[in-house]
């Protein structure tokens, strides 16, 4: 359990991390000017290559496919020792269930930007019952990356 605390710790001193309260209720702001994206698909999409990476023990790739906003956020050292402390003991991820996908532009702590906040009900080995949160963020040239990661 102290090295859940540890992710959500540091994802919140990176001001990346997406709450999983504020998926769950939020509205996304919508304004003539910025239309919102009904389409999360290629949010999801990239999401779900970004797990394979983190449920296969590739953490340092996951890191490589993290937004810049990430990168520069989080060194890959201490995000591939913090990954090694909380999903180690949770063992293989046995299901995972998208709950919910919630497009926003504005995030607790975060930039203004595009983000689509993806909750899945998952089930690991070691642990029948989790909620992970994974945020993608829309990079300057368009492509969606992943950019805050949160299991509870």
């Amino acid at each position: 359990m102290n090295a859940l605390k540890a992710v959500f710790a540091l994802l919140v001193a990176a001001a990346i991390l997406a709450l999983s309260a504020y998926a769950a209720d939020e509205t996304p702001e919508v304004t003539p000017a910025a239309p919102m994206v009904l389409d999360t698909a290629p949010a999801m999409q990239v999401a779900d290559t970004w797990l394979a990476f983190v449920d296969s023990g590739r953490y340092a790739e996951s890191w490589e496919e993290s937004a810049a906003y990430f990168r520069e956020a989080v060194p890959k050292a201490q995000w591939e020792t913090t990954l090694v402390q909380v999903r180690g003991p949770l063992g293989l991820a046995i299901s995972r269930k998208v709950r919910s996908a919630t497009y926003t532009r504005k995030l607790p702590g975060a930039p203004e930007g595009e983000y689509v906040v993806i909750q899945y009900d998952t089930r690991f080995e070691n642990r029948p019952q989790s909620v992970e949160t994974i945020t993608p963020m829309r990079e300057k040239n368009g492509a969606w990356k992943g950019a805050g990661y949160h299991i509870r």
